[in-house]
């Protein structure tokens, strides 16, 4: 049974002035002025969003229903979900114009930045981090990224195209979400954050002067990049500020980190288990995990005796798609264990998945052919109107970033695009 936890606080007074010698200054209506278990005024639930990309992706003919609507029959890949049909929606017929079907496209797909195999590739602002800018302010970690296998590779990136390191390690994640510091470790983190706002402030100034000296290319280039100094400004400050206040408390222990290079399987259960946890604790609102098996183990399972990226070029091969099938639906079962448990937790009477998107896909259609057409994608959870196959034309693909449209939108982020996005996507409703 999880916690349950109760609000300890004591309301502010409506009437809450701040006051100083001669001047008063009344304050806006504040969440804290709420009574506690008051049904008045209450906060709307808080969204959120979970974007994960298997870099393999998943034999389409496993994956796939053959009909659409919402009359389908679950494909074999997406039996392990059968008891949550009505918490998600499968996509066919999407893909990411000009990313291409190569394995070095797994970091735009949260992007859908263009062209990754060219010389001076330079990625764009990822979903995660498009929220981030939104509510990042509102939880302890902006946003959180996570990976799934070696490398240093992530799905998150800054508005300049600059990924945001992924954790590998469960017990890392877990170290940062839940273990406080000693006293005197948090007071030396609060001198770096404001011995870093220092520097910003300095470099602000110079910078400043400079853009009097220099053409309009040129100051267009600092004035982004002096905005990008404001920006971590009030990251700092807002991190300075969450330093001072204990984490959450959890029941859960710290997990044991598998090592095992064909640990697939663990790994990403254990992560997810942190993703969950995190959510759970309203730690942040914006979580990415990419699971990469591009360095090619023998993934731990039995019955599974060839390298994993081997197998999905051999797919044609029976022996190997049963292979491949064994790892395939094992990633699925991963998902829906992950889906159950957020239905599961409870927040404020709602289900924390209603409460959260859950994204899971790939940049690769077909990765027996670096295929980048018809990714295989599903999402699950948010409050979306789910059940159904929402097929589209599997030679002309719709982009997945009107999906994305649609997730921002029901973060109540009125963006009307994103990336190679139109709108919102097509018969994806809430």
């Amino acid at each position: 049974m999880k916690n349950i936890y109760f609000p300890r606080r004591k309301s502010l007074s409506r009437r809450t002035f701040l006051r100083t010698a001669g001047a008063s200054l009344a304050l806006p209506y504040l969440d804290a002025m709420r009574p506690a278990f008051s049904a008045e005024s209450e906060a709307p639930q808080p969204k959120r969003m979970v974007g994960i990309n298997v870099d393999l992706g998943f034999m389409p003919e496993r994956f796939f229903p053959k009909q659409s609507g919402r009359d389908y029959e679950l494909s074999p890949y997406l039996q392990p979900l059968s008891d949550l049909r009505d918490d998600f929606t499968v996509f066919s017929g999407l893909h990411h114009p000009g990313t291409g079907g190569l394995h070095a496209a797994d970091v735009c797909f949260l992007t859908g930045a263009t062209h990754p195999t060219r010389p001076g590739f330079k990625n764009t602002l990822s979903l995660d981090q498009r929220i981030a800018q939104e509510v990042g302010h509102l939880t302890r970690f902006p946003s959180l990224s996570l990976r799934v296998g070696p490398g240093s590779k992530s799905l998150s990136f800054t508005a300049d195209g600059v990924p945001l390191p992924a954790i590998e390690r469960p017990s890392d994640v877990y170290r940062l979400l839940f273990m406080n510091g000693s006293a005197e470790q948090v007071q030396n983190q609060m001198q770096r954050l404001r011995d870093g706002r220092s520097l910003m402030d300095q470099f602000g100034d110079e910078i400043q002067s400079l853009q009097s000296r220099v053409g309009n290319a040129d100051s267009q280039r600092l004035q982004q990049y002096f905005d990008s100094l404001r920006e971590l400004e009030k990251r700092l400050e807002i991190q300075e500020a969450w330093s001072q206040r204990s984490k959450p408390k959890v029941d859960a222990p710290m997990p044991q980190d598998n090592t095992s290079p064909g640990g697939l399987i663990p790994k990403t259960q254990m992560l997810f288990d942190m993703a969950r946890l995190a959510l759970e604790t309203d730690s942040t609102r914006a979580i990415t995990v990419l699971i990469n098996e591009d360095f090619n183990p023998t993934v731990d399972l039995p019955g599974v005796n060839a390298p994993h990226h081997a197998l999905t070029h051999q797919s044609s091969q029976q022996e190997s798609a049963d292979e491949l099938a064994r790892i395939e639906t094992a990633q699925m079962n991963c998902l829906a264990k992950l889906l159950r448990e957020l239905r599961d937790v409870k927040e404020n009477g709602v289900s924390l998945l209603d409460q959260t998107m859950v994204l899971q896909g790939s940049n690769i259609g077909n990765a027996a052919r670096h295929d980048g057409l018809n990714l295989p994608v599903l999402l699950a959870g948010g409050g979306f109107k789910h059940g159904s196959h929402l097929s589209f034309d599997k030679k002309n693909n719709e982009p997945l970033a009107n999906v994305f449209v649609s997730m921002l939108q029901n973060m109540g982020i009125e963006d009307e695009s994103f990336s190679s996005s139109a709108g919102t996507m097509r018969g994806l409703e809430t």
